[in-house]
């Protein structure tokens, strides 16, 4: 996240390098910064000689060199974006010897998506000494929310802790999602407005109430008459809250609970560091604890896994989400 924009306040500063390699598991953070490399190195007038945008499927890395080797016209600079450069996997080390030597001149730029480049090999390291490597990791859920929280920030806005983890619990760490549905949040909320859990309400329809993250706090707290509303409200609702979220979040929360009663220290911090979670949490997992001992814990995420096989049609046919939901809770508590 910081190492990214490190990157675009480099290029902000004319601190510009002749090859960009982005790669791994997260895409955002690649398609933002070949994003910012397209729209601002060149100016309007320069792009329609200068900027060229290649697919991996497309050319082979000898077709790429090619390209990088013209000189720009009229212009100081030519960029080269090579989108799916994942597909040239087999071939990527080809690049080496234009990676000892690149034209100076020439932006290159890799979006090399879901796969890693070795980093014991020759092209890595050639590529490191003369460009950018970038490795694009996917975020804990914690980290999840303090980017959404920086990500608003910097567009003037604010958003209340809840609002957000309401958020980072129903879309997951899908970072190019949880950008989209802030870009409608933005168009509908003034700037300097803190967003708040009605606003996720009524903009992106998830319910304050009536959630994932409720329905995990609820549980941990065994307060069974909330825990059955929120089920029943998922059961009415199946296409807003499809048991396959709910059954992979519980077995995530109760995973993480066994792992806490494993652990001697139990301060938060600790807790926070070791389980990857939000310190906000931290409370939810020590009330967890009391009320499921380590034991009841492992025999709970025995039930949870055996009931995500049947919501999958595993040995069992014709069940609907509000018998599977009533079978959850009833093994639960």
């Amino acid at each position: 996240m910081d190492e990214a924009l490190q990157i675009v306040n480099d290029i902000k500063q004319g601190n510009i390098k002749p090859i960009y390699f982005l790669f791994g598991e997260e895409a955002y953070f690649i398609d933002k910064i070949a994003s910012y490399i397209a729209d601002k190195v060149l100016t309007e007038e320069e792009k329609g000689f200068n900027q060229m945008v290649l697919y991996g499927r497309d050319v082979s890395v000898e077709d790429i060199v090619g390209n990088a080797k013209r000189f720009p016209m009229m212009a100081e600079r030519q960029v080269v974006i090579v989108k799916e450069a994942q597909h040239l996997s087999r071939t990527i080390e080809n690049l080496s010897p234009y990676a000892q030597n690149p034209q100076m001149s020439t932006v290159l730029v890799f979006c090399y998506k879901y796969k890693k480049l070795d980093k014991r090999k020759t092209l890595y390291k050639l590529i490191k000494k003369n460009g950018v490597v970038f490795e694009s990791n996917k975020l804990y859920e914690n980290q999840v929310s303090e980017w959404l929280r920086k990500t608003l920030v910097s567009g003037g806005y604010s958003i209340s802790h809840k609002a957000a983890i309401m958020l980072v619990e129903y879309l997951g760490t899908d970072l190019g999602r949880i950008h989209n549905e802030l870009e409608k949040l933005k168009l509908a909320i003034p700037q300097k407005k803190e967003i708040t859990p009605d606003d996720i309400e009524q903009y992106i329809g998830i319910s304050k109430d009536y959630n994932n993250f409720e329905l995990k706090k609820a549980i941990g707290e065994r307060n069974i008459l909330k825990a059955t509303k929120i089920v029943n409200y998922f059961a009415q609702n199946p296409k807003d809250n499809p048991f396959v979220l709910t059954i992979t979040l519980l077995h995530s929360f109760f995973a993480q609970l066994l792992q806490y009663h494993g652990l001697n220290d139990h301060s938060p911090k600790n807790v926070a560091s070791v389980l990857k979670i939000n310190p906000y949490f931290v409370g939810e997992y020590q009330t967890a604890a009391k009320n499921f001992p380590m034991k009841r814990v492992s025999q709970i995420i025995g039930c949870l896994r055996e009931l995500d096989l049947k919501g999958k049609g595993v040995n069992a046919s014709n069940i609907d989400q509000a018998d599977l939901l009533k079978e959850l809770l009833y093994k639960i508590l």
